[in-house]
């Protein structure tokens, strides 16, 4: 086989080589109960083109999209207007087709947006430096964790009890192998004391603000003590479009910035592609993950772009590689920076307010119905309220009336209330979708 180039030999001296019997020994810490044959499985036989064609139609039209009527979903992806313009740019071929360059000078336009996606990310957050972006906000955070562990030669950090569980998650699997991670106390609507657990092992606190359910946090106090015990601060952001309302973390102390861009020029997109936002001080560049695109002259005076930093193990020795997230998502973080260029600065502060000003209405009329009270008194554009019965149920009650309601905390933390419902508005949300929401909550309830 002319794509499968290994013949029975080669596997038989490689098996031989590391003392497998046979291939199946590679897979003996997988549970029996992970190797059901495929028979177990109610699958259909194969079916031509058109057949599988109406079949998946079938099953899509079981779904509700989130254009499909008012919705108010967050909790780390949202729904905002995307401009036509992004989706009709970043088509273009230049930009489409053009990946991650290994001649990166060659493709200058490539460096350009990239060099203006990070200015914009550098700006937003208040640091010094920003890379040209990584997976998502999960992996970006667990990078940060990574980060600051070779920072500061220290093994712990400290996550906390708002930080998203997929981010949490994701920092556990990927730092665990560097040092230990600990989780805080998860306490919905309220500032968990954070300085207690810093030692002098701590490498760094993980906060997230707006957190999982909602709720800004002042991260001063945290990077003060942090600060005084040897340990960085790494601030984490979900919402991007938060940012162009509350201080930005950079001015609170953060020393490193890790986020979700998908709130620009992002769609929800059933989950990805998202684009992970990334930013430092200057003194830790050398440490930072991924690439970093900077501005320079060529021999003749012109001002052009080059790849500045690229401590990925695609380019340097492995045992110097800073990561091994080997792209990062150009394309994505293309529609951040269009879609930021053309709010412009004013634009954007004025889609926070929006932001802000449909969620206050929001949580002004939904705990007007009976039984319903807010848990997150300080919020940007999401909240959490605590219902009279499992916000399960009630969502799926929501949804038959066609209003996506929300997500049920206990959907993302197992130990989580039953009782409690995470909300987000943005610009997208009208008057009437509010009236529509609390109008089918009340009935709901009642």
């Amino acid at each position: 086989m002319r794509y499968l180039p290994l013949t029975e030999d080669d596997r038989a001296a490689m098996l031989a080589r590391i003392g497998a019997r046979d291939v199946d020994a590679l897979y003996r810490d997988v549970p029996q109960a992970a190797e059901a044959p495929l028979a177990a499985f109610d699958l259909p036989d194969g079916k031509g083109e058109l057949e599988v064609e109406r079949a998946l139609s079938r099953l899509a039209a079981r779904n509700r999209a989130a254009d499909g009527g008012p919705f108010f979903c967050g909790a780390g992806a949202y729904k905002h207007h995307v401009p036509a313009a992004v989706d009709h740019l970043i088509q273009r071929s230049e930009f489409l087709t053009s990946y991650t360059p290994y001649q990166p000078e060659i493709a200058q336009g490539t460096l350009q947006y990239l060099f203006e996606f990070q200015t914009q990310v550098a700006l937003l957050t208040g640091m010094e430096v920003a890379n040209a972006s990584l997976y998502d906000g999960s992996t970006a955070t667990a990078e940060a964790v990574l980060m600051a562990q070779r920072v500061t030669r220290r093994p712990k950090a400290i996550l906390s009890g708002g930080l998203h569980p997929h981010y949490a998650e994701t920092a556990e699997t990927i730092a665990n192998l560097h040092g230990g991670v600990e989780r805080a106390p998860r306490i919905p609507g309220r500032v968990g004391d954070l300085t207690g657990l810093i030692d002098e092992e701590t490498a760094c606190v993980v906060v997230q603000s707006p957190d999982v359910f909602g709720l800004l946090r002042d991260l001063g106090p945290v990077a003060e003590v942090a600060h005084a015990k040897g340990a960085l601060l790494v601030a984490v952001v979900t919402e991007a479009v938060s940012l162009g309302l509350i201080e930005p973390p950079g001015a609170k102390g953060a020393d490193i910035v890790a986020g979700e861009g998908q709130s620009l020029g992002g769609g929800l997109n059933f989950g990805g592609p998202y684009v992970g936002v990334f930013a430092t001080r200057e003194k830790f560049v050398r440490q930072m993950p991924g690439r970093l695109s900077g501005e320079t002259v060529d021999a003749e005076g012109r001002r052009g772009y080059v790849l500045t930093l690229s401590t990925r193990e695609q380019h340097i020795r492995r045992d110097k590689a800073t990561s091994n997230i080997c792209t990062n998502s150009g394309l994505c973080a293309l529609a951040f920076s269009i879609h930021l260029s053309l709010l412009g600065e004013a634009g954007f502060t004025r889609l926070a307010e929006i932001n802000h000003a449909r969620a206050s209405a929001l949580a002004d009329a939904l705990t007007r119905v009976r039984g319903v009270s807010l848990v997150t008194p300080e919020f940007f554009n999401e909240f959490t309220l605590r219902l009279p019965k499992p916000a399960a149920e009630v969502v799926d009650a929501l949804a038959v009336k066609g209003i996506l309601g929300g997500v049920p905390a206990s959907r993302l933390m197992a130990d989580a209330g039953r009782d409690l419902l995470i909300v987000a508005a943005t610009e997208t949300n009208t008057d009437d979708d509010i009236a529509a929401f609390a109008e089918a909550l009340g009935e709901v309830l009642s």
